[in-house]
């Protein structure tokens, strides 16, 4: 006789637990499988029918005011009213989330369908690789995102030509200067009256390059520019820059000291990289950002290092080197050779110094002619040195003026 409910209460209330008894089912044949599954569906219905009549047991002793214990009844759960017919098969989100881009590509292509259709048949191999949801955003999704209209602040950037000094240039000269000299007197501690209308200009506003519009240049052309950063109708910071053929060459940054909790240095360089990589899309042979001079034991000068990928110009064999190589050498010395290979030389090395151009006398002409008319032992060691630090290609083309 199958052991029941009313059987695991003892006299004192207390639980008997009922032992479990597993057999390996691997070492009975076939037939013997089947009654065993059959007895157990039987013992399960059995067992179900002694419980609810157990439980209805329980509810009379407790009408009754009898004394009765805890027991734990395991009830059949109730039947549900089954799928809702009306509404369509639930779906996995990853399934949802590409019915969505698919309708998304067949309204930004009308022939998106067919299209899709064809790649769906194409082998795994061939469909371009399955791009992350989760990428970090790009350098130009950050500087460029849009801010709704009622943000509470506006942030406006303005290249404008320092040198010729364009009309938005003369414009905002006075409040450009009077935010160069705030930053002079309170980051540099310079003296009031140290930051003056004409040393502002000879830094940072007369320049001897020339403008230049090219067809396949920049827009803005080459030369020297301020980009001036505009919050609320105000200026905060102008950073100045060169754009070069080949580069855009950051030359100054100064700030309001109010606020220098934006972290306008780490932001004015990444807008400027991301200046540089936009005019990089118009005029594909401007494609560097430089940084000036590298300092490593100079905290002012050593923040340079933190944008990656950077590289170091080799102060020996003038070719350029990734930071992360150079940076331990520069631990050890302030002066090192960046290039390990030992026997490398300066290909543009100046190979012809009687090539060099000098200016003497307002006429150009080449140091062989120059030097036959000076006696000064120490004017060649001194134009010699000069060769050797620019290469015979600049030597060439740049005028060494001697008087």
């Amino acid at each position: 006789m199958e052991p029941t409910v009313e059987d695991a209460v003892s006299s004192d209330f207390g639980l008997i637990n009922k032992l479990d008894i597993h057999c390996d089912l691997k070492t009975l044949n076939d037939d013997l499988r089947k009654s065993l599954e059959s007895e157990e569906k039987k013992k399960a219905k059995r067992e179900e029918s002694n419980e609810i009549t157990h439980s209805q047991d329980m509810k009379e002793k407790l009408g009754s005011g009898e004394p009765s214990c805890s027991v734990k009844v395991h009830t059949a759960p109730q039947p549900g009213r089954g799928a809702d017919l009306s509404k369509p098969p639930c779906r996995k989100a990853k399934e949802i989330r590409k019915e969505r881009k698919r309708l998304k590509l067949m309204q930004q292509n009308p022939a998106g369908e067919c299209e899709g259709f064809q790649a769906q048949c194409q082998p795994s191999s061939l469909l371009p690789p399955k791009t992350k949801s989760n990428q970090p955003k790009s350098l130009e999704d950050l500087i460029f995102e849009s801010l709704p209209e009622n943000a509470s602040h506006k942030l406006e950037v303005r290249v404008v030509r320092s040198s010729p000094p364009s009309s938005q240039f003369k414009a905002t000269f006075q409040e450009s200067y009077q935010v160069y000299k705030r930053y002079q007197m309170v980051v540099h501690r310079d003296p009031p009256d140290k930051p003056t209308v004409s040393q502002f200009t000879r830094f940072l506003c007369s320049s001897p390059l020339e403008t230049e519009n090219s067809p396949n240049g920049p827009d803005c052309g080459y030369g020297s520019f301020h980009q001036q950063y505009w919050l609320d109708g105000k200026i905060i910071a102008v950073g100045v820059i060169d754009i070069l053929p080949y580069c855009v060459s950051s030359v100054y940054l100064y700030y309001d000291p109010d606020y220098s909790f934006l972290s306008l240095g780490v932001y004015s360089a990444l807008r400027e990289i991301a200046f540089t990589r936009q005019l990089h899309e118009k005029t594909p042979q401007l494609s560097y950002y430089y940084m000036g001079f590298y300092i490593h034991s100079c905290p002012k000068m050593k923040y340079k290092g933190q944008y990656r990928p950077s590289d170091l110009l080799c102060p020996e064999t003038y070719v350029w080197v990734p930071i992360e190589q150079c940076l331990p050498s520069l631990e050890k010395s302030k002066y090192c050779r960046f290039n390990q290979d030992l026997e490398a030389v300066d290909e543009g090395r100046s190979k012809e110094p009687d090539r060099l151009q000098v200016f003497y006398k307002k006429a150009i002409m080449p140091y062989g002619v120059y030097k036959k008319q000076q006696r000064d032992p120490s004017e060649e060691a001194a134009v010699l040195q000069y060769a050797r630090l620019v290469g015979q290609a600049c030597s060439e083309r740049m005028l060494l003026f001697r008087n």
